[in-house]
């Protein structure tokens, strides 16, 4: 008897062995899997070389920017203000705190009394290029406005390898700024951005070394941060389980992020920043947005510290598509808030 629970005793410490091997083993394959596709994601969605990343696919033709939008109510103005964009624009570039060349377009007021002194700067979503802005720069130059479209790092003209999802834009952005500002000290500048250029302007307004210059910010459509836009793209567009899947393979694209491009994806947070923002700020995000999360605009809205911001929800609009899916109440809000916020 004593013998047969010994070799009772062996088998039971063998079979805990086999199992503990086979739990490691799983557990070194789950980790494996995650940070291969955490480094994947991050080389298709931030490394504009990868031969297969978002940014390449879309200028060989290969995938065509998702139609997550509906019907372009102002088609005519777009095509419009394209025209206007492609005859005026006249370019300007600085050189990033980091060392890229940064490429904009510069677009004189289109009216017959310009305004001394105002600017706006009109910024693109992922992915985009400054034409996007072009129906939103016409309406501010049609106001007065001198406007100045910058492509983001990584974007059309502008170097960068990784674009900076707002974070690395946020510095662009101050320099951006600072250009104006020298070239005339008296400059009231409006900061107006779509998407990614929406949360590039939400961080930007919360920098300790924001110019006193700028008067007002817009925002539409913008993500409350890289990680939480990361996620909702990954629960909704490529249906990886929040928490034994997404979650862990954010945290390896996070890392990966981090010590290639420079940042942390939790780190590039528009709600931090705006717990920082004092100027008067219009936040607007439409309801059908599919790839931007609509409850950003909540959030966005209840962080701003400033004493002055308004919201606007668009019912039935999709991602940047606000100002199409409803331009009537879209510009009568946006009009009006500058005129109130510039004193015009």
């Amino acid at each position: 008897m004593a013998k047969k629970s010994i070799r009772g005793a062996h088998h039971t410490r063998r079979a805990r062995r086999v199992a503990a091997g086979a739990l490691g083993a799983t557990a070194v394959g789950f980790v494996g899997l995650n940070a291969a596709i955490g480094a994947l994601m991050f080389r298709f969605v931030l490394d504009t070389r990868f031969p297969w990343s978002m940014t390449a696919l879309l200028k060989k033709g290969r995938i065509r920017q998702a139609r997550l939008e509906g019907e372009h109510r102002d088609a005519d103005e777009e095509t419009q203000a394209a025209a206007w964009f492609e005859q005026a624009k006249q370019p300007v570039t600085i050189t990033s705190e980091d060392g890229l060349k940064l490429h904009g377009w510069l677009l004189d007021p289109d009216c017959a009394e310009p305004r001394a002194h105002l600017y706006a700067i009109c910024c693109h979503g992922y992915t985009g290029n400054p034409i996007e802005m072009a129906k939103y720069a016409h309406r501010f130059a049609r106001l007065g406005f001198t406007v100045l479209t910058p492509a983001l790092r990584g974007h059309e003209l502008s170097e960068g390898r990784y674009p900076g999802m707002g974070w690395l834009d946020r510095r662009d952005l101050i320099g951006w700024i600072r250009l104006i500002v020298e070239s005339d000290p008296d400059a009231r500048i409006l900061l107006d951005g779509v998407s990614m250029g929406a949360s590039a302007v939400m961080m930007t307004v919360g920098e300790p070394d924001l110019p006193r210059n700028v008067v007002a910010a817009i925002e539409d459509c913008g993500y409350t941060s890289v990680w939480d836009q990361f996620m909702f793209n990954a629960k909704g567009m490529y249906h990886l389980p929040k928490r034994w899947m997404a979650a862990p393979a954010l945290a390896c694209m996070d890392a990966v992020c981090r010590r290639v491009a420079g940042y942390g994806l939790r780190e590039a947070s528009s709600l931090e920043s705006l717990r920082h923002a004092t100027i008067p700020m219009l936040f607007i995000h439409g309801t059908a947005d599919l790839f931007v999360d609509p409850s950003s605009l909540d959030r966005n809205f209840a962080a701003c510290a400033s004493m002055h911001r308004r919201k606007l929800v668009v019912p039935g609009a999709g991602h940047a598509m606000s100002a199409s899916t409803a331009p009537d109440v879209y510009w009568r809000t946006v009009i009006g808030f500058v005129r109130q916020t510039f004193g015009l």
